[in-house]
Formats: C-alpha cells, structure tokens, sequence
C-alpha cells in the first residue's frame, strides 16, 4: 500500500504523534508512506512534506481572526500538495486535523474527489460539523443542529474577533465534505462517533479507533523527584496538560490548589512561563518535563491524577497516569468515561469541584495494580488502522 497522512503537525503534538507511530507500522510492513504537514518540524519521519510557509499561517489567522473565514488561504501550498499526490499516487489518503492555519480545504476537498482516491478521515474534534469550534459542550451549544448563526463560541479556537460566518461556514463545509466516492469516518471515542452520527456526516461509515500511548515510556519509573520537590511524605497530586486554559480546567485546578492542607501537594505541568509567574504558590508548578521518562516519573510519584477537563475527546493524559499506575479522577468529558471501567479511573460531574476534591483525597493508590495496559499499546491502534486501510481497499477492489 501507498499511504499519504495530512495533519497539522508532524511527530509532535497527540494527532502529530498519532500520524507517526501508523507511519512506523506502515513501514515496518513494507508499505510505502508519506506524512504531509503544515506547521513546525517533523519528527521521528523519514518521509515527511511540508505543505505550508509561515506567511500562509499568518494569512490565514488574520483571515479567521478579521473574518470568521478558517482554513481558506494557502492556495498555492494548497495546489503544490495536490501535485505531490499526482506524484506520490496514493492508494489512500489519511485525514487527520485539516484545520490549523495552513491548509485550503475546500481546494483539497475538491481535488480528492476528482482522483477518486479513497479517504479516511479521523476526526480528533468537533470542527468538521461545526460553523466554527472544535467543542461546544462547555458551554452547551446545539446550534450545529440547527445551521449554527449568532455563534457564542466566536472567542474560542479558531478566534475571530469581529465577524460571526459560523453559519455560511456549516453551509460551506457541508458542501466540501458531502458526495466523496469513498470515504470513512474515525473517531478516538464512542461519544465523538455518536455526535458525527447525528451530524450531515451520519452517511459516511464511522468507526472507532482508540488513541494510544507509548509503553515502553510510560510504566512506573522510580525517581527522586519527591525529594527534588521536599514532598516526601505529603499526598500527592498532579495534574497535566500541552496547553492550560479554560477549557482544560485551570480554574478549577487553581480552586482546588486553594483547599489543600499541609499534607498535600499539587503539581500541575504544561504552563507557560506567564502563567508559572502569576498562578498562585499553592501548587508546584512546571512548564514541561525535560523528557518522557521524567514524565512518567510524575506519574509514578503520584498517588492520584487529576484530569478537569471541561472540553476533551479521549486525553491520553488518563491512558499514560494508568500505564505508570497511578489512579486518576476526572470530570466525566467527552469519551473519558469510556476509556477504563474499572476502579482506577473515577468521574464526576464536570464543575462539581466538592465531589472532585472528594474522590481525589480518598482514592487510594493501588498497590497491587491489575490494569491490563497492552490494549494502551499505540502499536494496536497503528494496526487497527492499517487493517482498515487494508479492508477499505479490498472493497475497493470488488
């Protein structure tokens, strides 16, 4: 098989990542495979292309931040990429997060669809049936059902600060992502599968593929880092995200930093240096780790993490607390309550910060751990999509 992949990133990042580690299964089985891109560096890709200039980016914000009007610049970068198909020849293109600043869709909708070439599309979010966001249950919105207009989510990503077109957005992503000759649907999580069911794309065949994790990185690692941190003998929190906002719960982390005793402790990693200087001292507080391995060495350290996610399709964050063995408690977002029935994932309530700090002091850590982590593998996931590569081209074939 020839695969070619299209993401925003490449190698880095959770959707960047994900795109690598099917390229490594590809390759490892003698497929040939590309990862085109559009931002930043690749990595860990051996054949990576990158579609985009930062002038394209840059036209592109300004487009969507004046105008409402997302992911129609780059034409240029656009056709050049649609020329690297016609030389590539693809048997299959992969989809992955088309919006991002770097990409003209509707020219690339329209290009795969002439070629004919078979299409899957994971969905990491909302965007693709939405008039703008990439979420809209925090606060609730149902105007995706409706035909979007008077948007209350303009603020959020992708941001625009003077026009609503949410609604001639819907209507004009309706009309690029309808009539493909074949195409296929995935999703992380049951719950993203259940809206795109109920949204224009409820024709298309929508499977679910479950993100997965890096374990010969993420197991538990001894360290020294209590020590580093003079928490020996406190309970420990920790909390983790790429990027801290709203969306992802800071102020409810900030809240819950408020309530701790002398006993406790909370470290929260992923924060930028303007939030590391103005977030209160009532938590331990980290930028990035220096490597995954010190990661997993907070997680290991933890006797529970915390995920207070108020926006979210199936964080990894959860998966990796797991594999190191350490329990999480959550808001119950998005695909989380499906990601570990068993007792070393606890919901509640998003917003009910009682209950959170509740189950977060009484969740003991688990001594004697039986989750079974291999089905976390990322090496399943990157098989499950190369098999459906594989059956999607054998229909082809009948």
């Amino acid at each position: 098989m020839r695969i070619l992949q299209i993401n925003v990133l490449c190698g880095t990042g959770s959707t960047g990542r994900i795109a690598t580690d099917i390229h490594v299964e590809l390759k490892n089985n003698d497929h040939v495979s590309m990862i085109a891109f559009g931002r930043g560096e690749a990595k860990n890709c051996d054949n990576a292309y990158r579609i985009s200039q930062p002038i394209d980016h840059y036209v592109d914000v300004l487009k969507t931040r004046l105008f409402d009007k997302h992911s129609t610049s780059a034409k240029q970068a656009t056709r050049a990429l649609c020329a690297t198909l016609d030389t590539f020849e693809p048997d299959i293109v992969h989809l992955h997060n088309i919006h991002g600043y770097y990409l003209n869709v509707e020219l690339l909708m329209k290009q795969l669809k002439l070629r004919r070439i078979p299409v899957i599309w994971t969905l990491h979010d909302c965007w693709s049936f939405t008039g703008h966001c990439a979420y809209f249950d925090s606060p609730k919105c149902d105007r995706w059902h409706t035909g979007c207009g008077s948007c209350p989510r303009l603020h959020d990503y992708p941001e625009s600060w003077l026009m609503d077109r949410s609604a001639k957005n819907l209507s004009e992503k309706k009309s690029w992502f309808s009539n493909f000759p074949n195409l296929t649907l995935v999703t992380p999580s049951r719950w993203l599968k259940d809206l795109a069911s109920q949204s224009y794309l409820s024709h298309y065949p929508i499977q679910v593929i479950p993100n997965g994790i890096d374990l010969t990185n993420f197991k538990h690692t001894d360290s020294d880092l209590r020590i580093k941190h003079n928490i020996v003998d406190k309970r420990v929190y920790l909390s983790v995200a790429m990027v801290w906002d709203r969306r992802k719960g800071l102020d409810d982390i900030v809240r819950f930093a408020e309530t701790l005793t002398i006993d406790e402790a909370l470290i929260v990693i992923g924060l930028t240096p303007k939030q590391i200087e103005q977030l209160p001292n009532t938590m331990i507080k980290i930028a990035r780790t220096s490597s995954v391995k010190e990661l997993a060495e907070y997680y290991s350290l933890a006797d529970v993490t915390v995920v207070p996610s108020y926006e979210d399709n199936y964080p990894t964050v959860v998966l990796e607390s797991l594999a190191c063995g350490t329990p999480v408690v959550a808001y119950a977002t998005g695909g989380i309550p499906e990601m570990e029935q068993s007792p070393y994932l606890t919901t509640v309530e998003k917003g009910d910060l009682d209950a959170l700090g509740a189950c977060l002091r009484t969740r003991t850590k688990i001594q004697s751990w039986s989750v079974d982590v291999s089905r976390f593998d990322k090496t399943q996931s990157a098989k499950a999509m190369v098999a459906l590569y594989q059956s999607v081209l054998l229909k082809k074939g009948d």
